[in-house]
């Protein structure tokens, strides 16, 4: 359904006010910026499209019917102070697959600095309830084997929309086989705690993404798709994007949309 830009204004300006504190907003308001100046900037290698488009309904109403009413009713009755904790701690855990694959892209800096966090939250940081490492100027990085394979010049593939998972392509797919070994079980030999940890995990995430629905403009499976492209691409690339819009570090900067 068509939305007026003053509409559009609104729904963002919600979101900002809403979220100001997710550590994500800085690269989600990045992305919509350039999502609303120019949708299906990617190349288009989508030879599955109705298949997709059948799987995001599915996974809507998956969402509507179980994962929101959820991640809701998770931010509802964990305390503030809590929910960062138990981030902390799953982020922790996620710093050895990020090691691993800065080094295998050649980041070899970056892949011992996050193999320090990792110690420092682990043992300072109370199990990595407290992000210790950030505090004294250790960076947190974000890569996967996904990114590794992007690095190592290996394209998308087809664009796929996964049931229950949401969207990702061929080759981000294919990377979660490895990625999924160096995931909590490598550290904690019972399966019962490691799939309550991978819940948990999907449900944080869900609830720190709450809103961001009610700003997709114009069609929902190509701004999804886009987004998802776009987001790989900030990713990949470590952030260092060139575009017109990096001067975005106050909310107040919506002012002109």
């Amino acid at each position: 359904m068509y939305q007026s830009s003053r509409e559009v204004k609104r729904r963002k300006e919600k979101f900002c006010a809403d979220h100001t504190s997710n550590k994500y907003m800085k690269r989600t308001l990045h992305i919509l910026i350039l999502l609303s100046f120019s949708l299906s900037l990617m190349p288009e290698n989508d030879p599955f499209e109705n298949i997709n488009r059948a799987t995001l309904e599915i996974n809507k109403k998956l969402d509507i019917a179980v994962a929101t009413p959820v991640a809701k009713f998770y931010k509802r009755i964990t305390p503030d102070i809590l929910e960062i904790g138990i981030y902390n701690a799953i982020s922790n855990v996620d710093d050895i697959s990020i090691s691993f694959n800065n080094i295998l892209q050649g980041k070899i800096k970056e892949g011992l600095s996050d193999l320090t966090r990792f110690t420092i939250n682990s043992t300072i940081g109370l199990v990595g309830l407290i992000d210790v490492a950030s505090q004294i100027g250790l960076k947190k990085h974000d890569e996967d084997f996904g990114q590794t394979l992007a690095v190592w010049g290996i394209p998308h593939g087809p664009y796929l929309m996964l049931p229950g998972l949401g969207p990702s392509s061929l080759r981000d797919t294919i990377s979660m086989i490895p990625d999924s070994f160096l995931s909590p079980s490598i550290l904690i030999n019972h399966e019962p705690t490691v799939y309550s940890l991978k819940f948990l995990d999907l449900i944080d995430t869900r609830a720190r993404y709450l809103g961001l629905e009610d700003i997709v403009i114009g069609d929902e499976y190509l701004f999804i798709k886009d987004a998802y492209y776009q987001n790989r691409l900030f990713e990949t690339l470590d952030g260092e994007i060139d575009d017109d819009f990096e001067d975005f570090e106050d909310f107040e900067d919506f002012e002109d949309f």
